[in-house]
């Protein structure tokens, strides 16, 4: 091969290099249309409302009002699922039933066969819907707001809240997670609730006392695991609302 084709061809090999991240960077909103069609119609408790990002793409959300509500929280889902999946429905109908109106939001996801370390490119993407969960909720009159989130979910929202001055939101409840230290928890500045479950993953269980220094840091925070439970809280999910509950009444009063 000449030098002049090697140049050709390692040009092309970037290229398609460059295609190829760029095509697994994008949310797959094909999915996420199919799951809007199928979960929109069978919400029983809350109402399906589309929310607009500044990209003009509509997501949709579960939004479940408390008939006296001491405030609002965000629930974020975890990975490649969507906001009425199992433990994303137990606690945002859970925490309704318990005086928090709760918003649970759509994510971006990829394709079903995605790997976590495939979503960083998304969590721009992530942090834009939450920015736009916040103003949907200011928008009814919630000035206390606060984000629950499981697994992945956890990470997206933990650098929302470490990136974004001025966000809006009072507590954070992080269930399992994953990846499982907190990113530059000086930057959080809020109470945070680091619950995860006896059987959880090994990722998680190994890191639980470098998530407790970095709680020590933030006034109000704690770190709960819940007896029993594996990392999607599987037949533990009154348990886990119940853990919210307690904290959510603590740190919003």
């Amino acid at each position: 091969m000449t030098v002049r084709n090697r140049i050709v061809f390692q040009c092309l090999l970037l290229v398609f290099a460059l295609f190829a991240t760029n095509a697994i960077a994008a949310p797959d909103y094909v999915r996420e249309k199919r799951w809007a069609e199928e979960i929109a119609p069978a919400v029983v408790v809350g109402d399906a409302v589309y929310l607009a990002q500044k990209s003009g793409h509509r997501f949709l959300a579960i939004y479940t009002e408390a008939r006296q509500p001491r405030a609002a929280v965000i629930v974020v889902h975890g990975l490649g699922v969507h906001p009425d999946w199992a433990l994303n429905g137990a606690l945002r109908s859970g925490l309704a039933d318990q005086g928090y109106t709760t918003l649970s939001v759509q994510m971006p996801v990829l394709a079903a066969d995605a790997k976590a370390d495939a979503y960083p490119p998304l969590f721009p993407d992530a942090a834009d819907r939450l920015q736009v969960a916040i103003e949907f909720l200011k928008a009814r009159g919630y000035g206390k707001i606060a984000i629950a989130s499981h697994s992945l979910g956890g990470r997206m929202s933990n650098l929302f809240l470490a990136g974004t001055p001025g966000h809006g939101i009072s507590a954070w409840i992080s269930v399992g997670i994953m990846p499982s230290e907190f990113a530059e928890p000086a930057k959080l500045q809020m109470p945070v609730l680091d619950i995860y479950g006896e059987r959880d993953f090994p990722q998680v269980l190994q890191q639980t006392n470098v998530r407790a220094a970095a709680l020590k840091t933030l006034k109000g925070s704690a770190q709960i695991e819940v007896a029993g439970a594996d990392h999607y809280f599987t037949g533990r999910e009154a348990e886990l609302v119940r853990q919210a509950r307690l904290f959510l009444d603590q740190r919003l009063k």
